[in-house]
């Protein structure tokens, strides 16, 4: 078995977080109304993407009834579309679209993990719940080897990304990065960081977050990570 499928497979059979397993599996059983016929995944979602990435995507978690149902990141929910828009147009995706695990969806050149593999109550996973999760971060960051640019959607994906990466063995920046949209940092071995807002509805239907100002970070990354492959 590959680093890849192993780790995956350890994602999607781990139960470490009692208050996020039942919450999932409860979600799972009891769904919402316009998805009453759809059998929900209701287990940890597994990444996307292959370990020759350069381009390293991190999230925050789930959606109860985004990847908590369809069992693929960022799938089958507002902020997945807003990010697959932004990733197709940036050369990243064959697609600006990610509706099920079965929609024909393929990304070239990068990788999109989360913070917590789990949907976690209210989208706000506990410290403890960061932590357990840690671990599948680390190693991917250290299977990762031509890693050049992160994107790190939020502020609690990117101080767990922060966290990862001294766990994974990497040496630290001169001064810690700080969040703000937009903003880039430079850590050892030529790697860039880039702040993002997360695209959730909360962002992205207030106007914090616009559609110009999310493509704006992953043509940066672009640019950064270099031409299309």
């Amino acid at each position: 078995m590959d680093p890849l499928t192993r780790l995956n497979a350890m994602v999607i059979a781990c139960r470490r977080c009692p208050r996020l397993v039942a919450h999932r599996e409860r979600v799972a059983r009891e769904k919402v109304r316009r998805y009453r016929d759809e059998e929900y995944w209701g287990k940890p979602i597994p990444s996307l993407g292959d370990l020759d990435a350069r381009l390293l995507i991190v999230g925050l978690a789930p959606a109860a009834h985004g990847g908590n149902r369809t069992g693929r990141i960022f799938t089958g929910d507002r902020s997945g579309d807003f990010l697959y828009r932004a990733l197709h147009r940036a050369g990243f995706a064959n697609q600006p679209w990610s509706r099920h695990r079965d929609d024909g969806l393929t990304v070239q050149g990068c990788y999109i993990t989360a913070a917590v593999r789990c949907a976690p109550p209210d989208n706000k996973p506990t410290p403890s719940e960061l932590s357990t999760c840690r671990p599948f971060l680390v190693e991917e960051i250290g299977l990762l080897r031509g890693l050049r640019v992160i994107v790190a959607l939020g502020r609690i994906a990117f101080d767990a990304f922060l966290k990862g990466w001294a766990e994974a063995g990497q040496a630290p920046p001169a001064a810690r990065p700080v969040f703000g949209h937009g903003r880039l940092a430079r850590l050892p071995g030529d790697v860039w960081l880039i702040a993002s807002y997360h695209p959730s509805q909360q962002n992205t239907q207030t106007g914090r977050l616009s559609a110009a100002m999310f493509q704006r970070i992953f043509a940066r990354a672009r640019r950064l990570v270099g031409s299309p492959l």
